[in-house]
């Protein structure tokens, strides 16, 4: 008769014992260890580079706003502490908010102008020929890598009062009371002539990323959309704004920032003039900073420009959390 189980399963007096574990190699620990800490080991000269270079300058512009530092304090080499008298100085002036309110709405139109004209451009690019194509894409660079001073300069020629281009083609097309016409003279012209100029140097940025993120939209769900009788428009909303909804959330924070730091662009056109009607943030803190010689104002202003844009990078990084919540709980 033969016994349950076959081979040396059901022999009598033989135990089936398991295979014992792989022994770890000697020293894999250590090699774990130091992978572990390679890439910490090289972010770390970035990491002191960015401390050195940005942190230290932050540090003394913070200590530099709780002082009451004038030009008799640098000739003295005087440190004179006021605490946080600068700052209720700042906050307490009518001028500073209104600069800040300027401010808020200078950058909400060139963001909103800058995002619709780019999204514009960055959509006729992935339309056209491949000719075409590398026409407007040569001609975008152009535009995104003239320098900043000299793209100021150009406009200034071109809105000069005098011998400018565009008053002599307004004058020529019958508009005679445009021949001597003063595009710096109020405020809302020589805001019309900057936003001109940073709408037309933020633009390219936008298109050209857009256009290289609608390369990555596989074409097969624009013939899935196709075939369940999407239109353009349809296809547009359901098939192209999901897949740039990301990249637009993340250049539209970046042209925010951009935007409410410019100051080149402003301060060589006019140097926040008229009458001061166009100063910026940055431009007041370094008017009253430079300009006047408070420096300990100017430092508190400078660092109260630094806060704003810290709440507007922690109310963007929310949104990229929520996102992320949302796709997580969506897959």
């Amino acid at each position: 008769m033969q016994t349950e189980g076959t081979g040396t399963a059901g022999v009598t007096g033989v135990r089936k014992t398991e295979a014992p574990p792989p022994r770890r190699p000697a020293g894999s620990g250590e090699k774990r260890g130091k992978g572990a800490s390679a890439p910490y080991l090289l972010l770390l000269p970035a990491l002191v580079a960015t401390a050195i270079l940005l942190g230290w300058p932050l540090v003394k512009n913070g200590m530099l706003s709780f002082q009451n530092l004038n030009p008799r304090q640098l000739i003295l080499h005087l440190t004179e502490w006021n605490g946080i008298d600068n700052y209720k100085e700042v906050l307490g002036s009518s001028d500073f908010w209104k600069v800040v309110e300027r401010t808020v709405i200078f950058t909400a139109v060139n963001v909103v102008l800058t995002m619709v004209f780019g999204a514009l451009v960055g959509l006729l690019l992935a339309r056209l020929g491949k000719r075409m194509r590398l026409l407007l894409l040569f001609g975008l660079v152009l535009a995104w890598a003239m320098p900043v001073l000299a793209a100021t300069t150009v406009f200034q020629w071109l809105f000069a009062q005098r011998f400018g281009v565009i008053n002599s083609v307004l004058d020529s097309l019958g508009w005679h009371s445009m021949a001597d016409h003063n595009w710096l003279g109020t405020q809302m012209s020589t805001f019309s002539v900057v936003t001109l100029l940073i709408v037309w140097q933020s633009i390219p940025f936008v298109a050209i990323n857009l256009y290289a993120a609608t390369t990555t939209i596989p074409k097969e769900l624009y013939e899935a959309a196709s075939l369940d009788g999407a239109g353009g428009w349809k296809s547009f909303t359901s098939v192209t704004f999901p897949f740039l909804k990301p990249f637009l959330l993340a250049t539209t924070f970046l042209e925010v920032i951009w935007i409410f730091k410019a100051f080149p662009q402003i301060f060589a056109m006019n140097e926040g003039g008229p009458d001061r009607l166009t100063e910026t943030l940055p431009i007041y803190a370094y008017i009253e900073g430079f300009g006047n010689q408070h420096f300990g104002m100017g430092s508190a202003i400078a660092f109260l420009t630094i806060l704003v844009l810290l709440v507007l990078t922690s109310y963007y990084l929310r949104l990229v959390i929520k996102q992320e919540n949302e796709e997580e709980s969506g897959l």
